[in-house]
C-alpha cells in the first residue's frame, strides 16, 4: 500500500499548510445575553409604580398630624408653603440642568425635568440608590447616554453638599446646643474644603472627561466652564432659601418669627437636607431630616408642635414631588410631540 494514501492532504488545506499549520480556529464566541426591550420596559413602569407607591404611602402615613397641625393654619399658609417647596425643587432641578446641558448638546429643561423629577421619586424607595437608577434609565430613554447623566448628577450631589454646608453654618451653632447628640453634624463640615477643591472647573473637566473615556463615550467639547458651577451653585442655594422660607411660613402661623429665625431656619433646612442626603438606607432621608427641623423648632414651639410642623412639611415635600413629577412627564410629552425625539447623543438606543 502507498504510504501518501495513509496522509492527510495538507497541500489542498490551506489551514494546516505552511505558516498556517499551527493555527487553529478560535471557539466562536457567545454572544452576551441582553435583556429584551419588552422586559425593560415592563421593568420601568414597575420601578416607577414602586416609587409613586412609596411616595403616597408617605402621605397617607403622616396624614393624620397633618391634620392636626394644618387645622390651626390658614390655606394661604399651607398653599403658599407649598408653592415654596415646589420652588425649591424647581431650583435643584436647575441645579442639575445646568450640568446636563454643559456636557452636551443641551436637552432644554422640559425634557431634563422629567429626567430630574421622575428620578427623584425614587428616593422614596429604602436606598436612595435607586433615584440615580431611574434617572438613568429615564435619561437613556431620552436619548441621553448613561454617562453624561451619571457625570450631571455626581456634580450637582457635589453641588448640593458645598451649598447645604454652607447655609447651615448660619445654624450649626445653635443647633448643637439645643440637642448635643447632634454634634456629629459638624463632622460633615470636614467635606467643605475637600467640595471646594473639587467644583473647580479643571478638576470637573478631568472627571468628566475620565469618565467619559473609561466608557467609551464621546468627550464633551469643551471643558466644564465657571459659570456652570456658579450657575449650579446659586440654583442649590436658592433651593434651600425655598425650603428654609416655606417652614418660616407654618411656624409663623402659630409663633412671632422675626429676620434671626428665618435665617436659622434656611440654615437648618441646609444642615437636615444633607444630613437626610447621607441616610442612604432611609427612604428620602426619613427621620433624620425630622429631628434636626424639631430640635430647631422645640424652643420655639415646644416638642409637640415642632412634631407636627416637620410632619406637614414632610408632606408638602412629598406632594410637591408628586405634582412636579407629574407636571414635568406631561410637558415632555408636550416637547416629544412639537419637536421630536431628542437627537444629541449619537448611538443610544431608546
Amino acid at each position: 500500500m502507498d504510504d501518501s494514501t495513509l496522509q492527510p492532504d495538507l497541500g489542498n488545506d490551506p489551514a494546516r499548510s505552511g505558516k498556517d499549520a499551527l493555527v487553529v480556529d478560535p471557539p466562536p464566541v457567545a454572544a452576551k445575553p441582553r435583556l429584551s426591550p419588552r422586559v425593560i420596559a415592563i421593568a420601568r413602569v414597575v420601578l416607577l409604580a414602586l416609587v409613586i407607591a412609596a411616595a403616597s404611602w408617605t402621605l397617607f402615613h403622616n396624614w393624620a398630624e397633618v391634620q392636626r397641625a394644618i387645622s390651626h393654619m390658614s390655606w394661604t399658609t399651607v398653599v403658599g408653603a407649598t408653592a415654596l417647596v415646589a420652588v425649591g425643587i424647581g431650583c435643584g432641578t436647575l441645579s442639575w440642568q445646568v450640568f446636563v446641558d454643559d456636557l452636551g448638546t443641551p436637552i432644554g429643561i422640559r425634557r431634563g425635568g422629567q429626567i430630574f423629577l421622575v428620578g427623584q421619586l425614587g428616593k422614596y424607595l429604602p436606598g436612595s440608590v435607586w433615584a440615580y437608577v431611574l434617572q438613568l434609565e429615564l435619561g437613556r430613554r431620552a436619548g441621553l447616554a448613561r454617562t453624561r447623566v451619571f457625570t450631571a448628577t455626581v456634580f450637582s450631589l457635589m453641588v448640593a453638599v458645598v451649598g447645604a454646608l454652607i447655609v447651615g453654618a448660619l445654624a450649626l451653632p445653635q443647633l448643637v446646643s439645643e440637642d448635643p447628640s447632634l454634634a456629629w453634624v459638624r463632622w460633615l463640615y470636614v467635606l467643605l474644603p475637600f467640595g471646594l477643591v473639587c467644583l473647580h472647573p479643571k478638576v470637573l473637566t478631568a472627571v468628566a472627561n475620565f469618565g467619559f473615556k473609561l466608557l467609551r463615550r464621546p468627550r464633551p467639547t469643551h471643558p466644564v466652564r465657571r459659570r456652570t458651577v456658579l450657575h449650579s451653585l446659586a440654583w442649590a442655594l436658592g433651593s434651600y432659601c425655598c425650603y428654609g422660607v416655606q417652614l418660616w411660613l407654618l411656624v409663623g402661623s402659630d409663633a412671632d418669627l422675626g429676620r434671626r429665625q428665618l435665617l436659622l431656619f434656611i440654615g437648618s433646612m441646609g444642615i437636615a437636607m444633607v444630613a437626610g442626603l447621607f441616610a442612604i438606607l432611609l427612604p428620602s432621608g426619613a427621620g433624620v431630616r425630622e429631628l434636626v427641623i424639631v430640635t430647631v423648632l422645640t424652643p420655639l414651639v415646644g416638642v409637640g408642635a415642632a412634631i407636627a410642623y416637620a410632619a406637614v412639611s414632610r408632606v408638602l415635600f412629598t406632594l410637591a414631588d408628586l405634582l412636579m413629577a407629574g407636571g414635568a412627564a406631561a410637558l415632555a410629552a408636550v416637547a416629544r410631540r412639537r419637536e421630536g425625539p431628542y437627537v444629541g447623543d449619537p448611538g443610544i438606543e431608546v
